[in-house]
């Protein structure tokens, strides 16, 4: 494989955290990861994982992007033989946004035999219309394949009983969307505290199994929840040119 994977959601906290070491753990040890969140570099901080953190702060000021600095994430890319995985951060955004369109970013990847494909996350309960939001701009300001991410742990992820599926959104861009994972809502007693210790210490699924954190249940329900999402991820045609 080939592709370039972009987690690009404009809402903070809606689980891109999750979803980059996810993703990167099923596509394999031979990813290339790379996180360019300039405010919280969760991705990076996975030692198994071994993101690479590109700074992309304007050297003028902390609050400001400089879209410049991509250039570098982009060789890198271009280099590297096989998967990437790339975690950009809300706050940078929209500059990456502008970036990939200013400088053709899709078409010039495209030609070095890359498939470029758009990971974007939706959250339910008060954030749905804003990452909602977020999913249709995207859809309507780059060519590239969108897989979407269903997260459950703020509510379902549906507007007055219409699920994303059935919404004017998905209907108008079907053919752009390679795919959907649901990440449910799990207990709070037992999953959700597991999934919440797993990723608060940064630990990988396979970190899991040898954790002194985790015992034997705690284990099998983290097991579940990997099989659940991996099960999804592997029904997607990620080589789709």
């Amino acid at each position: 494989m080939n592709n370039v994977h972009m987690i690009l959601t404009g809402k903070g906290g809606v689980g891109k955290s999750f979803v980059a070491p996810v993703l990167a753990q099923f596509l394999g040890d031979e990813t290339f990861c790379a996180d360019t969140d300039p405010v919280n570099a969760t991705f990076a901080s996975y030692k198994k994982i071994g993101a690479k953190h590109f700074n992309i702060r304007s050297i003028d000021s902390e609050n400001n992007v400089d879209k410049s600095m991509f250039d570098q994430l982009m060789e890198t890319i271009l280099e590297h033989e096989g998967d990437t995985v790339i975690d950009n951060g809300s706050t940078s955004f929209l500059p990456l946004m502008a970036y990939m369109l200013e400088n053709d970013v899709i078409d010039i990847l495209r030609e070095a035999g890359k498939n470029i494909i758009i990971h974007a996350v939706l959250v339910g309960g008060r954030g749905l219309g804003e990452t909602m939001s977020s999913l249709e701009a995207l859809l309507k300001s780059h060519a590239a394949p969108v897989v979407v991410w269903e997260n459950e742990y703020f509510g379902k992820v549906e507007r007055d009983g219409v699920k994303f599926i059935d919404t004017k959104i998905f209907k108008e861009h079907q053919n752009r969307i390679l795919g959907v994972v649901k990440l449910a809502k799990y207990d709070s007693d037992t999953y959700k505290k597991d999934v919440e210790t797993m990723t608060s210490n940064l630990l990988t699924f396979d970190e899991v199994m040898l954790s002194p954190l985790f015992f034997t249940f705690n284990r099998h329900r983290i097991q579940k929840v990997k099989t659940a999402i991996y099960s999804q991820l592997g029904q997607i045609e990620f080589d789709y040119a």
